[in-house]
């Protein structure tokens, strides 16, 4: 047979639930089915597919011949499809979004990242998730245009209209630079670092425009990629401020030192959940907002927060 035919669903799941008890009794007791029934349903399968699924004759107990193991994977694959469909039907019917768009701030520790999709692919084994990573105001203007339904944002000090923000904590910025870097080692008068290479993290969005954040070097490189930055920092090519968590191994390694300038001591950085005030987020997304949030502490410096843990 050349064109073989189309097994159901139900004849699928049979075949499954054999391979996986052991044996047509067994499946027969686990579907609340005759055995014969069971017989009956794997042999039309066969059938229809024109291959021979079970070795009958060898063995005592049902074993896949070559072909059955193939068929097994892809109904396997199937079912598990089915499976998907339905809960993600079902979520819809209960109000969850089927798919939730997310942007993150490139300073956002990736402990707490990871800790907080860990936490929404269990709650939400059925949404999808679509993420995008930028720098400033770049995560904001995301929302905005709807590309994504919220964001993880850094501080805009500016007023928008129709933006709804919630404060979920801070992440701590030092300066830095490598150990042969001239600003590296002892203290440091002010001013000592406008003469050398500031490098500085610049946004892709319009709302910061003409807004500088912590820059006090009289030369500066800009770059739209922390990844960059942190590299070019390693290299000794100016120094910059970058969040401890990501530098914490690089200065324990002696790779980067932390820099004493009086002029430029590092703080927190403030990170807000944002979204439209016009499309507020769904059960998915608010989940999200909300073990964003869980994370913070009232004052990160006071408190001793280890950022980024």
């Amino acid at each position: 047979m050349s064109d073989p035919g189309q097994p159901t669903l139900d004849q699928l799941k049979v075949l499954i639930t054999v391979v996986e008890t052991g044996s047509f009794a067994a499946a027969s007791r686990k579907l609340n089915r005759a055995t014969s029934v069971i017989s009956y349903t794997i042999a039309n399968l066969e059938a229809q597919l024109g291959v021979t699924l079970f070795d009958r004759l060898s063995t005592k107990k049902p074993q896949l011949t070559l072909e059955g193991r193939t068929v097994l994977a892809e109904a396997k694959s199937v079912a598990h499809g089915i499976d998907n469909l339905r809960a993600k039907v079902k979520s819809m019917l209960r109000g969850v979004e089927p798919e939730v768009h997310l942007a993150l701030d490139v300073m956002l520790p990736a402990a707490r990242v990871m800790d907080a999709l860990k936490a929404f692919r269990k709650e939400f084994p059925s949404v999808s998730l679509r993420l995008y990573v930028e720098a400033l105001g770049a995560v904001t203007q995301i929302v905005l245009n709807r590309t994504a339904a919220i964001g993880i944002s850094g501080p805009l000090d500016i007023e928008i209209a129709g933006l709804e923000r919630i404060g979920v904590g801070f992440v701590k910025l030092i300066p830095v630079a490598s150990p042969d870097h001239p600003l590296a080692g002892g203290s440091h008068p002010p001013g000592a670092a406008r003469g050398h290479i500031q490098l500085v993290l610049t946004d892709r969005s319009p709302l910061t425009q003409g807004h500088e954040f912590a820059v006090v070097g009289n030369h500066t490189w800009r770059l739209a990629d922390l990844g960059a930055k942190h590299m070019l920092l390693k290299e000794g090519i100016g120094w910059g401020n970058m969040p401890e968590p990501m530098v914490r191994d690089d200065i324990e390694a002696g790779r980067l030192v932390q820099l004493d300038l009086p002029d430029c001591k590092g703080g927190p950085y403030r990170l807000q959940a944002v979204y439209r005030t016009d499309t507020p987020p769904g059960p998915a997304a608010r989940f999200l907002i909300d073990h964003f949030q869980s994370q913070d502490v009232d004052d990160p410096i006071s408190a001793g927060w280890s950022f980024g843990e």
